[in-house]
């Protein structure tokens, strides 16, 4: 657990000089990265690209000052940099986030790889896929797929508004508003139509297991986004329930998992006569998808 710090900075002491003095306390406090953080924070009070924070080192922080002192005490407490960003980078884009956002995580990319990966080996990259993202939150999953599919379209469906605004506003930013559409819903319970490509990123964490995980996710990704109940499959049995009128006749769902759930998710598709399964892992050599077609 990191610890607070009272490090402070004055407006003439310059950008490099605070850059170097929070680099040195992120790591005094074991934040990973530490050098890159202190340069995203330097960066984002000063307004500064990173081209100008070298070429203008002895600026001085002037009224960043204050800014960058209240930024270090939130990261020193543990609130994630894309928190106090308010972005964070997913499949090459930026994103938007909100209190009821998760933070983008590089493993979900995972995700976007398989699903890119389904619609060259099938129909290709330019057929009209119709794509549905339950729980889409950000909105990153399904919005990354539109930036490489260009005739697909998506809804996305979300319980909560707020998150529904931010994924809206990321959709516009990257050019896909024109072929994405949002619903406020309980994962698939509003939507009557059918789909050829499903993904989710359900909450998969076991609710006894959430006090465990890292201050960073603990206390600032929203609960409901997290607690996957007593044994973190509450969400799989919902979706599994649906897929057989989600799903198109060669519509294939895509799950991300948690560890050690591949065969409990596949014994709750297959209830449902999902079939056709795969599995794929992410960099870290964990299963961390799986996806499954209706039975024919």
């Amino acid at each position: 657990m990191t610890r607070r710090s009272a490090l402070a900075f004055s407006a003439d002491q310059s950008a490099g000089q605070a850059l170097s003095a929070l680099r040195h306390e992120l790591a005094a406090n074991q934040i990973s990265g530490a050098a890159l953080e202190a340069r995203c924070l330097v960066e984002a009070v000063c307004g500064f690209d990173r081209a100008r924070l070298v070429s203008q080192a002895h600026h001085p922080l002037g009224m960043a000052a204050p800014r960058l002192a209240a930024l270090a005490a939130r990261r020193l407490a543990g609130e994630p940099l894309a928190r106090l960003l308010g972005a964070r980078e997913f499949w090459g884009l930026a994103f938007s986030l909100s209190s009821t956002t998760l933070v983008p995580r590089p493993e979900t990319e995972t995700l976007v790889e398989v699903v890119l990966r389904h619609c060259e080996e099938t129909r290709g990259r330019k057929h009209p896929w119709r794509l549905l993202d339950l729980g889409t939150g950000s909105g990153c999953i399904g919005i990354s797929l539109l930036t490489e599919l260009p005739r697909a379209t998506l809804l996305g469906i979300d319980r909560s508004a707020d998150a529904l605004l931010t994924a809206k506003a990321n959709a516009r930013e990257h050019g896909v508003a024109g072929r994405a559409s949002f619903v406020v819903g309980d994962w698939a319970s509003p939507i009557r139509a059918s789909f050829d490509l499903v993904a989710a990123n359900p909450p998969y964490v076991a609710a006894g297991e959430i006090a465990g995980l890292a201050v960073e996710v603990r206390d600032h990704d929203p609960r409901l986004a997290l607690d996957g109940g007593t044994d973190g499959l509450d969400s799989y049995r919902i979706i599994a329930k649906d897929l057989p009128r989600l799903l198109a006749e060669e519509g294939r769902v895509f799950l991300e998992i948690g560890a050690g759930q591949r065969d409990a998710v596949r014994a709750l598709l297959e209830a449902f006569d999902l079939a056709s399964f795969s599995y794929h892992t992410d960099l870290g050599a964990m299963v961390r998808v799986v996806a499954a077609s209706r039975s024919r």
